[in-house]
């Protein structure tokens, strides 16, 4: 555990230096919110919807800081090592890829934790936003969609060749999950046949989860979106590791 740690206190030094994660995944969101916030505030999200505008766009902030953590930082952090020979490096330490893999995952659910806690303020602050809902169903449903968007992110850093591939397989990937999720669109507005096609991205099914225990609705049954966010998780992470490239 204690070259966790070190690992750990060192690769934020590192990331907190470069400013790129605390930009995109931290003061990005919050903007998001803000502007949207301003300029709806409190109108119904879309006509007869049981959530506001501001509470959508409190879903899609936080779903912005995932992708731009799991999605964006974290593969292009760790392809940008393996170009640059430091993963070469580490191989000959007893780090295992499991290790520098769990680092940079903590690095960003720290990310994750930070904006949220942010957005949370700030929505209840400016717009008496509350949670409607169980805290800690939330926080778990929070906590697995982040898990969920974030081990994609893993396998995409462990797997690619160089920061060029990493940077098109994660533009690929996130900007059809940021667009398709329901954080810009609310899924409820979306032809059937949309929703259909969708409802298998892991992250559609996790800000659905997280916008029903928010609002403390029934959600339907709950068991399809945790399976498909613990099967994306546990799929990944397992391919990461195994598939790690070194050089």
């Amino acid at each position: 555990m204690r070259r966790f740690f070190v690992l750990l206190r060192n690769e934020m030094k590192l990331s907190i230096r470069d400013m790129n994660m605390i930009i995109f995944a931290v003061l990005m969101p919050l903007v998001i919110l803000v502007v949207l916030g301003i300029i709806y505030g409190g109108k119904p999200a879309y006509d007869g919807a049981p959530y506001t505008f501001v509470e959508q766009s409190f879903g899609a902030a936080c779903a912005v800081s995932m992708c731009a953590g799991g999605l964006m930082g974290l593969p292009l952090v760790v392809s940008d090592y393996r170009e640059r020979k430091i993963l070469k490096r580490f191989r000959v330490t007893p780090a295992h890829p499991a290790l520098l893999l769990a680092v940079e995952l903590s690095v960003y659910v720290l990310y994750c934790a930070v904006s949220l806690a942010t957005l949370a303020l700030a929505a209840g602050v400016f717009w008496r936003v509350r949670l409607h809902g169980s805290v800690w169903v939330f926080l778990g449903s929070w906590l697995l969609t982040m898990l969920s968007t974030l081990s994609i992110g893993m396998l995409v850093g462990g797997v690619a060749k160089n920061t060029k591939q990493a940077g098109v397989i994660a533009s690929i990937l996130y900007f059809p999950m940021l667009v398709f999720s329901g954080t810009t669109l609310p899924v409820e507005v979306m032809p059937s046949a949309m929703q259909k096609a969708v409802s298998w991205l892991p992250l559609t099914q996790g800000m659905t989860l997280m916008k029903n225990t928010f609002l403390g609705i029934s959600g339907g049954n709950a068991l399809l979106p945790v399976l498909v966010m613990l099967g994306v998780t546990a799929v990944c992470a397992g391919l990461a590791v195994r598939f790690f490239r070194w050089e």
